[in-house]
């Protein structure tokens, strides 16, 4: 094998990051303390990313910086300002999901290799085409994907010169990731911005098959699989945990190098995982890897299973024979475990991201070049000016070279990783004069040599965007529907009919594209995941239907649909949120239009600047999905016949079931046909505020009438509700009421609050 796969680990503070690097770690992951999706690590400060880089790189280890969440428009200043100051170091890469921050990347920030995050889920070929239209050079592909799967997408990926990256070990989600919306809705704290309080992990009351923690899965590992990995092409393997501590990183990079090692010099596997167990753990499934979807993937408890392994031990019990060896076995984990972190504290501590010293000699005479002699503890250059020193010089573009002033001209040397300890002018003939530019110039030949940078930017000023004449025209209704009986529930209205397409309709392709064909009016609107075979049927749709326009919450059918020119609105679950993102959609991909975020504020979308010729739609009325996942939910609720999913579950499966958490608010587990398991809401989200509190803004607004099972009831038929919200959109002053009356209860907190 010509190119070893790269090992990824978390960072989530500095002691960890020193662990990642004496395990042997080849890469790192980390967050600043802002814009990262981990918000509950420690994470560091830009003031200490320069020395963490530097000493990764003395150590032959690279560093990826996390700017993984959706940005609001009044974060685009200060991320602009950041990015800045990120150019001009040597991070080795960016990992993002954020469409906005993709476009001021590879518009203003081309320096800056970007990775695509795995909020973004990507699972088919059409979304790596997706990412590599908007430059990123690595993705790391959705956690839910067997081997041969990626194997397919990495070999999709190679033809577009893209690497893949898979998460080998760590926490699961047990949401498809980037679409799960339990923790914003529930406490406010959106897993899109790194605020996820796993609601999935927390007790629930005890289900009919005897749960408590019935959303909980097990750990990933796939330390046996390395092998199918290499074959599959995968460029980096991945370590979960950002919020765990130094102990844990270090064992499980240890281990993994390990094997890693044994593999690429022997060809051969180890098969011991005992150090995993050492360290925080819910035990440990490759079911995702395997496609082997079962319920042995879940546990029921989520705390630390190595801890917990011996929860049946007492003390009064030591002189029980048939306890003897268990107590033994503790007693061995719990010195491990102390030696683990006595072992990893005395290699941290050998480890430093303090500043290193610089001493600056400086001379010339006049008719000669400015030279600066540069010397650190690991090495030394030399940089000279491309004109000579002068003794006049106008005073509007030079200064005399004192002391003081050279000491504050080269003061942005003191924001790397090093420190002006001395500057030395003994050899510098007095009263010289230089010009800013040329001094500039120098230094920033001194800064790329310190940073490894390969040329210093200087400050990217990012022009505002012009903001679209305000929409003329009064908002129209749009209705979703999944049912092919309610085909006809806008005849007669204004309203526009829009036909959820199924997750999985690689044996239903052809009966859809007869029933659109037959119904022209209709507009397809495509889920968040199609993958494998379903990904193929939605081609096969687009290429003999021939839409007029479509919706789609997936960026492959996305560029799919730019590619034959059909004309496409971004869906909801894009998580659109800031002016950038649209621009970038429109401008690479041809899009037009785009639903904006149900998961910001009032005030959050009033700072959207709308591009021209470019609509913008919400929905006002919809069932709450709070998350979908490829597991299936029943296993731990109601039980199952069958004890893994299989071809048929996704195709024919159709339950409905409900669990409970301890403040008492039902969540609702609904499978139909053809779609993946989802978790809904208690209540439905209505919000007729937004149609007055932001005017002349959106062309339509959306009702969700797809018949999803919830605690909120309609108080009429469906051809009723969308006549009152026809009046309602068309100014009628007793329609808001007559809808709040209707529908009940309901909820619109997200829009309140915001992320």
């Amino acid at each position: 094998m010509n190119t070893r796969i790269e090992l990824l680990a978390p960072g989530g503070d500095i002691d960890s990051i020193k662990a990642a690097i004496a395990a042997g770690a080849d890469a790192i992951y980390c967050g600043l303390n802002r814009f990262n999706a981990r918000n509950r690590a420690a994470n560091i400060f830009f003031e200490d990313l320069n020395g963490v880089i530097h000493l990764a790189h003395e150590h032959g280890c690279k560093v990826f910086l996390t700017l993984n969440i959706i940005i609001v428009g009044s974060e685009i200043p200060a991320l602009i300002k950041l990015l800045n100051q990120l150019v001009n170091t040597g991070i080795d890469g960016v990992i993002i999901q954020d469409f906005g921050l993709f476009y001021l990347l590879s518009t203003y920030f081309k320096p800056l290799e970007i990775h695509a995050s795995t909020q973004l889920n990507t699972h088919n070929e059409g979304q790596i085409k997706f990412l590599s239209r908007l430059a990123a050079s690595r993705v790391n592909l959705s956690r839910e994907l067997t081997i041969d799967e990626i194997k397919a997408l990495t070999l999709a990926g190679h033809k577009k010169k893209m690497q893949t990256e898979v998460f080998v070990h760590g926490s699961y989600c047990l949401s498809f990731s980037g679409i799960c919306y339990l923790s914003s809705v529930h406490g406010g704290n959106s897993g899109n911005r790194g605020r996820c309080s796993q609601p999935c992990r927390d007790r629930y009351f005890t289900t009919p098959q005897g749960k408590d923690f019935p959303l909980n899965l097990k750990d990933n590992c796939a330390y046996l699989d390395l092998k199918e990995l290499a074959d599959a092409g995968v460029a980096s393997l991945k370590i979960e945990g950002r919020i765990k501590k130094c102990d844990y990183v270090f064992t499980v990079v240890n281990s993994w190098k390990k094997q890693l090692n044994r593999f690429y010099t022997h060809n051969t596997l180890s098969t011991d995982t005992r150090d995993f167990y050492k360290v925080f753990n819910r035990d440990f499934s490759n079911g995702y890897l395997k496609g082997n979807i079962n319920k042995q993937m879940f546990i029921d408890n989520p705390r630390d299973h190595s801890i917990r392994q011996f929860s049946d031990i007492h003390v009064s019990d030591h002189e029980n024979s048939k306890n003897k060896k268990r107590v033994q076995e503790k007693i061995e984990y719990y010195a491990d475990k102390q030696d683990i972190l006595t072992r990893v504290k005395q290699e941290i501590n050998k480890l430093s991201i303090a500043k290193k010293p610089l001493i600056i000699s400086v001379s010339g005479k006049r008719d000669t070049p400015l030279t600066l002699s540069i010397k650190t503890p690991d090495t030394s250059f030399v940089l000279s000016s491309r004109i000579n020193l002068a003794k006049k010089y106008k005073k509007s573009t030079a200064n005399c070279l004192t002391h003081s002033f050279l000491l504050a001209r080269l003061s942005a040397l003191n924001d790397t990783a090093y420190y002006i300890e001395q500057l030395a002018v003994e050899n510098l003939q007095p009263d010289l004069f230089i010009s800013f530019k040329e001094l500039r110039t120098i230094k920033k030949k001194c800064l790329s040599r310190l940073t490894g940078s390969k040329e210093i930017m200087d400050p990217v000023e990012v022009p505002c965007l012009t903001k679209a004449p305000p929409v003329k025209k009064p908002p129209a209704l749009g209705v979703l529907i999944s049912s092919q009986k309610d085909v006809h529930l806008c005849t007669g209205t204004g309203a526009k009919l829009f036909f959820q397409l199924p997750d999985c309709f690689k044996n239903e392709v052809s009966g859809l594209i007869s029933f659109f064909s037959d119904n022209p009016q209709l507009t397809p609107w495509f889920p968040s995941i199609l993958m494998g075979e379903n990904y193929g049927a939605a081609i096969k749709f687009l290429e003999q239907v021939k839409p007029n326009r479509i919706v789609t919450d997936n960026t492959g059918i996305a560029y799919e649909a730019f590619k034959r020119g059909i004309p496409w609105i971004a869906g909801p679950y894009m998580n659109m949120v800031n002016s950038f993102g649209l621009v970038c959609l429109k401008e690479r991909f041809n899009c037009h239009g785009s639903f904006i975020s149900n998961e910001i504020s009032k005030y959050q979308i009033k700072s959207i600047v709308r591009p021209e010729n470019f609509n913008l739609y919400y929905r006002i009325y919809h069932p709450i999905l709070l998350l979908s996942s490829r597991q299936c939910l029943f296993h731990q609720v109601t039980g199952c016949g069958k004890d893994k999913m299989d071809g048929d579950c996704i195709q024919l499966c159709h339950k409905l079931s409900a669990i409970t958490n301890l403040k008492n608010v039902p969540l609702f587990i609904e499978k139909t046909k053809g779609n993946y398991p989802c978790i809904y809401n208690h209540h439905n989200f209505l919000n007729t505020d937004i149609v007055t509190d932001i005017p002349a803004t959106f062309s339509r607004f959306f009702i969700d009438l797809r018949g999803i099972k919830t605690e909120t009831t309609i108080e009429t038929d469906k051809p009723g509700i969308i006549r009152v919200f026809e009046k309602f959109l068309k100014g009628n002053p007793y329609a808001e009421k007559e809808l709040q009356q209707m529908i009940h209860p309901s909820c619109n907190t997200q829009y309140t609050k915001g992320i």
